[in-house]
């Protein structure tokens, strides 16, 4: 791993935290503490059941050097804790909360280097952040608690604090925090479901931030182009599905085949891209991609465009049942066309209204039904079009079987 702060991994940095730990302690701004897990715990519960905040007690803030001698050779566990001015209070300048002032008491004493060696999070964060340079620490206004702490850290060695920006919280449709006992899905979730990466970066920017234009549907590009921290809200945003689908459906549409295409063939039934061919699954796409908002949708959306003969359900056959000229007007009429095309099937289907008389759904719901077995689903036109000439008349043929 490259770059020119490094070392990256943590327990490649031990060294540098012993360093910086030692430091507060032999400036007085740190000190060891000796207490075990399962005193810590009681005292905790002790104050809890006081009505008091769980801070730490002092227990080992003033020890003289022989105490602390007395109990290393005890064999008692070590950490370092951060000796805290409860008197003090704090303020932070938030780039999207403004002044955040932290009022003294608000933490106790906190260990910044465990028994074991290891750094905790808030002091490894700190000594990280300023010595690798961070400008910019971006996070979610829960850890508000934690910058308390490692602002005291950054004060106490003289190191350079980075501009904090506390981004508001994504909540359910309840309020509370979103949470995996929502159904909360994440990234790997949204790659399997077949949204589109782009679309759900449009739909999370737009979670707590607004851009300057009225656009809804940004591209990755123009996301970061228009960006800034102060159009962020403090306020928290609702996760809502039904909007990120509708997000991801323009994205779908606006990118069509040329985009999405190759990356939606995973998802077309295997019996499909059997039967039909590269630029018939192509025309599929075009016409699935002007309502769709996943590209794991396509199975259920192509439904009407499956090769072979569907299934009509009794409560569908009041299509049919008393239409059979109809239907051998459409074989008539189809069976004649040299190209199965768009622009002479419309043809046909004028004949065919002229000649028996019936429009509007009274031509196009048998049709439908005898070519897809639904009364609902996309342009029946595509949908001729795709199974071609030879299917349509043979299943126009089955559906007349079945009222002859």
């Amino acid at each position: 791993m490259g770059g020119g702060y490094g070392p990256y991994r943590q327990s490649e940095r031990l060294g540098i935290y012993r360093e910086y730990s030692a430091r507060l302690v032999e400036e007085g701004k740190a000190y060891p503490c000796f207490c075990t897990e399962e005193e810590l715990a009681r005292k905790k519960e002790e104050m809890i059941r006081k009505g008091k905040p769980p801070h730490y007690d002092g227990t080992c803030r003033d020890l003289t050097e022989r105490e602390r001698a007395e109990r290393r050779r005890e064999g008692r566990p070590e950490s370092i804790r951060f000796r805290v001015d409860e008197c003090a209070s704090k303020s932070l300048d938030d780039i999207i909360r403004g002044e955040v002032v932290f009022p003294a008491g608000m933490v106790g004493d906190f260990v910044i280097m465990r028994s074991n060696g290891h750094p905790t999070y808030n002091f490894a964060a700190a000594v990280d952040d300023a010595l690798m340079e961070i400008t910019h620490v971006i996070r979610g206004e829960e850890h508000l608690s934690n910058t308390l702490r490692q602002i005291m850290i950054y004060d106490a060695l003289g190191l350079e604090m980075p501009r904090f920006a506390h981004i508001p919280l994504i909540l359910a449709k309840d309020r509370s925090k979103l949470s995996k006992r929502h159904g909360a899905p994440n990234i790997k979730d949204f790659r399997l479901r077949g949204y589109p990466p782009e679309a759900v970066a449009n739909y999370l920017a737009f979670l707590g931030w607004s851009p300057k234009s009225e656009k809804e549907i940004l591209s990755i590009g123009e996301m970061v182009e228009e960006f800034s921290l102060d159009r962020v809200s403090q306020s928290p945003s609702i996760f809502d599905e039904t909007k990120l689908n509708w997000v991801s459906a323009q994205h779908i549409k606006r990118g069509g085949v040329e985009r999405y295409f190759e990356e939606a063939k995973r998802f077309f039934p295997e019996e499909m891209k059997e039967a039909y061919s590269h630029e018939a699954l192509i025309r599929v796409f075009e016409v699935l991609s002007e309502n769709l908002h996943s590209l794991s949708r396509i199975p259920e959306e192509a439904a009407p465009f499956m090769p072979g003969v569907p299934k009509i359900e009794a409560d569908k056959l009041h299509w049919l049942e008393g239409r059979e000229d109809l239907l051998r007007s459409f074989i008539d009429e189809f069976s004649q066309l040299d190209r199965f095309n768009r622009q002479n099937l419309k043809g046909a289907l004028k004949k065919v209204s002229k000649g028996t008389g019936a429009k509007g759904k009274d031509l196009y719901m048998p049709l439908r039904v005898a070519v897809t077995g639904s009364e609902h689903g996309p342009d029946i036109l595509s949908i001729l079009e795709v199974k071609g000439r030879e299917r349509v008349v043979s299943l126009l043929e089955n559906a007349l079987n079945l009222v002859a």
